[in-house]
């Protein structure tokens, strides 16, 4: 493997990459906050449950960003160039900072929806979760901007 396709490739695993690491982050400090309510209220565990789940779905973006880089755009350069590879790294970059923000940064806001369970009795649960969506959204944009750009760098119709 050359060192353009080696960084093309890079670029394109770096989405998935992003939304690893930034779900990691995420459930995890919205579980450890779903922790200590379940010591004092075992009863909320479905809202824990769920509220905790949401981060991980920055892992799904990310992995389709990469099955697709990798399986449909990348097979389809006709010539990769130094440029391309060197753009698909940048956008690679640009799709791993939005997946793991987004998924970092939801766990925050369900963390914070989970502390509040209890003292609200589940009343704050659905709220949280639409807040929760609007960060959602930008694990989304980072998706579908992200293959945008790929298939544009690439010379694919869009």
């Amino acid at each position: 493997m050359d060192i353009v396709n080696f960084v093309a490739t890079l670029g394109i695993a770096l989405g998935l990459a992003g939304g690893l690491a930034g779900s990691s982050i995420g459930t995890a400090r919205a579980a450890s906050a779903g922790l200590t309510v379940l010591a004092e209220e075992p009863g909320y565990f479905k809202q824990v449950l769920i509220l905790s789940a949401l981060p991980m779905t920055q892992t799904f973006y990310g992995l389709i960003f990469t099955l697709l880089g990798l399986t449909s755009v990348l097979p389809s350069v006709s010539e990769l160039t130094a440029l391309k590879g060197w753009a698909f790294l940048g956008i690679g970059i640009a799709v791993f900072c939005a997946e793991f923000a987004s998924a970092w940064m939801q766990g925050v806001v369900c963390m914070s929806g989970i502390i509040e369970v209890p003292k609200t009795k589940g009343g704050i649960w659905v709220h949280t979760m639409i807040l929760a969506s609007y960060v959602e959204l930008f694990g989304i944009l980072g998706l579908v901007f992200g293959y945008l750009l790929l298939t544009m760098v690439a010379g694919l119709p869009v």
